[in-house]
């Protein structure tokens, strides 16, 4: 088998610093730190960056979900194309090697909109060249289509697959197994599977030359500054060739499955004005439908052949298997605040299918395994959760009666213990001491080091935890076990006079952020706020403004809350480095845009909804949403450093960021009561573009 590195013309690029580069007056360098994301609502997605080369081993133009939404394999990592006219050649990809970039395609690229779905619109003397990217729902398949829309000339375009074929997290190397491409008919080819690569397939309306041939040495700059691995290569089967024609669209598939080309593209034409499952109103305004529009790619689709998983949530894009925690943080904003009420109430039946001593998984893992159950507050955001889902669609809590019993079941387990060394004190306070595991959502972890480690009485988790007492007090008595319903409210006031005596730390005017069996941990974090936030807040009403100002004096940034307070002396500003350095950032200072959802809620609770409040806390959303329609291409990543200029960080989408976000500007920003209903037809206005100016 032929292998080599396409070399082209000779590069002008060696040895040259690739920040001093520029496309058509931007910067490459600022094009390349930004990232698209596109979904089949399977688990599976395709993600890049606007001038094409790939900086991640988790960007491919086909990312499959072999056991939705898990086991993730990146399949067809990128497309190398070039167009001839008459005599001349334009190539219009671009990949990174060592100490170069080539071909320069991205030189020709004159516009770039990731929505819908992506489009490249490239542009030379005399012609225009559209290329969309669409990736099928329910099936993992993706459709590349080419429009010629202005040459004087005949025009030719070639275009070779580049696959990778191997999981995620894993990178591909040049190998001697048996890789080969079938001909199933002239238009339809399969690669067949390996004891190491999946069967893959593809088929296009051009002509097809089996060429394999081994691209080496493919860059993945974000990798390298990650600290991992960062050096692949790809395999490629042949070359496909089509003779364009102005206003004609040619189309290349690759899929999982076997390929009928005229059924899959009459598909695409009817799915396309329902391209996303997005619900979105009428009457709500250009920043609600954005939010909407960022919150759809979360949402998992319906499909039989995802079995007892089909309610997951992939909760973070691109690497991040799901997550119970998030799901459940998410849930209000996700699926209540935009009215999906039959898919959280599939979601919350999922989680509660898999309860365990009282435990809710806190991740599903990317392999397929078995649930993990490591969180002591995923239980405690599942009955807040249901509560959520009861209050939006008015149900009597009898008729979820499952969801009733399981709140009954987590409940009863913590306050006469379980696993993770989870267990109530004397005074019905809530702690967890699990060795060398953190059990919060500050849960990083390098080796045996927990670097935030808050083993006893975490505030958030206590603050949970009287929210659930509540609920669950109010639950058993509208099913009738009256004598459950008082112990409980008994077992609350209990919990909430031990908490004000002994969270409330008086020379910080806040709450302690942990309360251990000797001692306490007066750090400044933003895990106080659920305490003023939850529907039950467990903090003293006369206390509430006072933490309050705390937090957004010492938290509160334009683009979420601070992980940590900077005058503490193991603050981290920037998230970066190696994964250590990484780690060490992650919950010590970054800033977290989920967050913003709490802060809000607490906000209103101590200044009240006037307008004016609306508008303080609108402001305070704002950037968030002009991230999404920016840099972000469509999403809200995970965090951001907590100095300035707060680039961003973590996964490049979060459904937690998207979901709070999204919920605190229907309930709080809009006032938008849980009860309303809505036409679930709305304005889905277009939002900015990447115009390359010429």
């Amino acid at each position: 088998m032929e292998q080599r590195r396409e070399s082209g013309r000779p590069s002008i690029l060696k040895n040259v610093n690739l920040m001093s580069l520029h496309t058509s007056g931007i910067p490459i360098d600022d094009l390349l730190g930004r990232d698209w994301l596109t979904v089949n609502h399977l688990g599976g997605y395709a993600s890049g960056t606007p001038v094409g080369i790939n900086t991640r081993k988790y960007h491919g133009l086909l990312v499959g979900a072999m056991s939705p939404p898990v086991r993730r394999m990146v399949l067809l990592s990128r497309v190398e194309e070039t167009l001839h006219i008459g005599n001349r050649s334009h190539a219009l990809s671009a990949s990174e090697y060592p100490d170069t970039i080539h071909p320069n395609g991205f030189d020709y690229l004159v516009a770039f909109d990731h929505h819908p779905f992506p489009r490249w619109a490239f542009q030379g003397d005399g012609w225009t060249l559209e290329k969309a990217l669409r990736l099928l729902p329910d099936r993992d398949a993706v459709c590349l289509s080419y429009t010629l829309l202005g040459c004087a000339s005949p025009a030719e375009l070639l275009l070779r697959p580049m696959l990778a074929l191997r999981p995620i997290h894993e990178l591909m190397y040049q190998w001697n197994g048996p890789l080969d491409a079938v001909a199933l008919s002239p238009g339809h080819h399969r690669v067949e599977a390996t004891t190491r690569t999946p069967e893959v397939y593809f088929a296009h309306d051009g002509e097809f030359k089996i060429q394999p041939i081994w691209y080496l040495d493919t860059i993945y700059r974000r990798e390298r500054e990650r600290g991992y691995a960062g050096l692949e290569d790809v395999w490629a089967p042949g070359l496909v060739r089509w003779t364009l024609s102005p206003g004609r669209s040619v189309h290349f598939v690759c899929s999982t499955d076997p390929i009928d080309l005229p059924l899959m593209l009459s598909d695409l034409q009817r799915s396309a004005a329902t391209i996303s499952i997005t619900t979105e109103f009428n009457g709500l305004d250009a920043s609600a439908s954005t939010l909407l529009r960022a919150a759809s790619q979360f949402v998992p689709v319906d499909s039989a052949d995802m079995g007892a998983r089909r309610s997951l949530l992939v909760t973070q894009y691109p690497w991040a298997p799901p997550s119970g925690r998030d799901a459940m943080i998410a849930l209000p904003g996700l699926f209540l605040a935009s009215r999906r009420f039959d898919q959280a109430k599939a979601l919350l039946e999922s989680m509660a299918a898999d309860l365990w001593n009282g435990l809710l998984p806190s991740s599903y893992p990317e392999d397929g395994s078995a649930p993990r159950y490591e969180g002591a507050d995923v239980s405690l955001w599942f009955v807040h959760a249901v509560q959520q889902y009861l209050s939006y669609t008015g149900d009597d809590p009898a008729v979820h009666l499952n969801l009733v019993e399981a709140i009954a079941r987590i409940i009863e387990a913590y306050q006469h213990g379980t696993t993770l060394g989870i267990g109530t004190d004397v005074d019905g306070l809530l702690s967890t001491h699990a060795a060398g595991l953190p059990t919060t959502w500050m849960n990083a972890k390098v080796g045996d080091w927990v670097i935030t480690p808050r083993q006893g009485r975490p505030v958030e988790v206590n603050a949970l935890w009287y929210n659930a007492l509540c609920i669950g007090s109010e639950f058993m008595r509208s099913i009738g076990r009256v004598a459950r319903a008082e112990e409980l409210a008994m077992l609350a006031a209990s919990v909430r006079h031990a908490f004000n005596r002994r969270f409330w730390n008086e020379k910080a005017n806040c709450c302690f952020d942990l309360v251990m069996d000797y001692g306490v941990d007066d750090a400044i974090r933003p895990n106080q706020l659920l305490a003023i936030s939850l529907p039950h807040a467990v903090l003293s009403d006369d206390r509430h403004a006072a933490a309050l100002e705390v937090v957004k004096n010492q938290l509160l940034t334009p683009l979420g809350l601070r992980s940590l307070a900077a005058s503490e002396p193991a603050y981290a500003g920037r998230y970066e480095g190696d994964p250590v350095s990484r780690d060490r950032a992650y919950h010590q200072g970054s800033v977290y845009p989920w967050l913003l959802g709490s802060y809000a809620d607490a906000t209103i609770r101590v200044r009240g909804k006037s307008q004016a409040v609306r508008d303080e806390v609108r402001a305070g959303l704002n950037p968030c949403i002009e991230q999404i329609t920016g840099d972000g291409m469509g999403q809200l990543c995970e965090l951001f450093d907590g100095d300035v200029p707060r680039r961003p960080g973590g996964a490049i989408a979060d459904v937690r960021s998207v979901g709070e976000v999204l919920r605190a500007y229907v309930e709080v920003v809009l006032a938008i009561p849980p009860g309303a209903t809505f036409d679930p037809n709305g304005v889905k206005p277009t939002p900015a573009s990447i115009n390359l100016p010429s």
